[in-house]
């Protein structure tokens, strides 16, 4: 077998949402909404899986859903796609990050990735026979050191992978970030996979920038985005790629080979979502926020410090500022078997153990859930301490 995928370990979400199912805990761990997603958005779907065709859709994606991606993007962000040559479905946003890294990385390319990252990053170039190279953010306020950014890129950079708003630091990366990354992209003429699947949740009047749209930086930016983000419909699994035309070309023929095309009910309801207005985005942003709120002020009242949530469905818990001695792993396990409640330990987000010790949770939950994971999670502190 292939030893790359053979010696990796389960992950921690199989692991914490398996424990949850076995012990009955309420589950903080798994980054999914409680609810079924806008009622138009599944009747648009349901319409389209009765009237429309089932058969292969375009491998590129459907003409429709290509297009309202452009014309989304140019009406909310400003951005000058043409939907023929610069966009393209995948079947998720995991999906597309394989077809890009397999696309741009060789073996022996060095490949630039930021911690804490989404745990595909790392073995997915690996698999392409990318060597991984790390600059690591520090909580609560995760800015990138440019002397770290320039010491990890080297005349062997092919790329760097970033994920904004990112998952699992719930930050965003300010404007001054993301000019000292494409400085370093363009300085060693490597291309930019941005991972961007949380645009539209974020929180507080900030507003999400994409790095392609940075001066220099259109030729050599893949942008990546997910509808079932977008939607708070996680399993949709609808994603978009990106890219100038040059770059596209060759992504496309690596997703070609992977899943070659995506349910076209589901590409026709995002098509028709993605068309909404901005106030259907923002009441959904709105009702995430409000449940964010609930939960840090309800940690917060029983002693807990969490970091701040610039954007996507978490939080987190810093557990040496809590009063917890607890290395994050312990805390998890022993909060789930001992007190029922599952939540996601940070450092399963590095390649190496990081110093910190944080506690991922979900807030896309009912406020009733909410309400019980933090009374589960307050006895869990009172017994830890």
């Amino acid at each position: 077998m292939n030893r790359l995928f053979a010696d990796l370990p389960l992950t921690i979400f199989d692991l914490m949402s398996g424990l949850a199912r076995d012990t009955g805990a309420i589950n903080l761990g798994q980054g999914f909404p409680e609810d079924d997603g806008p009622l138009q958005l599944r009747e648009a779907a349901a319409r389209a899986l009765v009237e429309q065709s089932n058969q292969y859709p375009p491998m590129m994606g459907l003409a429709a859903l290509r297009e309202a991606v452009a014309e989304h993007y140019r009406r909310l962000q400003g951005l000058d796609l043409d939907w023929k040559s610069e966009v393209m479905v995948t079947s998720g946003a995991t999906e597309a990050l394989a077809a890009s890294i397999l696309a741009v990385v060789e073996p022996g390319d060095e490949v630039v990735l930021v911690e804490p990252m989404y745990d595909a990053y790392k073995p997915l170039v690996e698999r392409a026979g990318g060597v991984p190279k790390f600059v690591r953010l520090e909580a609560p306020e995760w800015r990138i050191p440019e002397s770290a950014l320039n010491a990890a890129f080297s005349a062997k950079t092919k790329a760097i992978v970033i994920n904004s708003p990112n998952n699992p630091s719930s930050s965003l990366i300010e404007r001054e970030d993301l000019e000292k990354i494409a400085r370093a992209c363009i300085a060693r003429d490597a291309i930019a996979i941005c991972d961007e699947v949380w645009e539209h949740v974020v929180f507080d009047g900030k507003q999400h920038e994409p790095l392609i749209a940075l001066p220099e930086m259109r030729e050599r930016t893949i942008k990546i985005g997910s509808a079932g983000k977008m939607f708070s419909m996680t399993g949709w699994k609808v994603g978009f790629v990106c890219a100038a035309p040059k770059i596209l070309q060759v992504v496309a023929k690596a997703h070609q080979f992977l899943t070659f095309t995506t349910p076209p009910n589901l590409q026709a309801a995002a098509a028709f979502g993605l068309a909404k207005p901005e106030s259907f985005f923002q009441a959904m942003r709105d009702d995430l926020q409000r449940s964010r709120d609930r939960l840090a002020a309800g940690l917060t009242q029983e002693g807990f410090v969490v970091t701040p949530s610039a954007g996507t469905y978490f939080l987190s818990i810093d557990l040496a500022r809590s009063g917890i001695s607890l290395p994050d792993r312990e805390f998890s396990l022993r909060a789930v078997k001992e007190h029922g409640v599952a939540s996601i330990p940070l450092s399963a987000f590095y390649a190496a153990p990081p110093s910190q010790q944080l506690v991922r949770l979900c807030f896309a939950k009912r406020d009733d859930t909410l309400d019980r994971g933090i009374e589960r999670l307050a006895k869990a502190r009172r017994a830890f301490n």
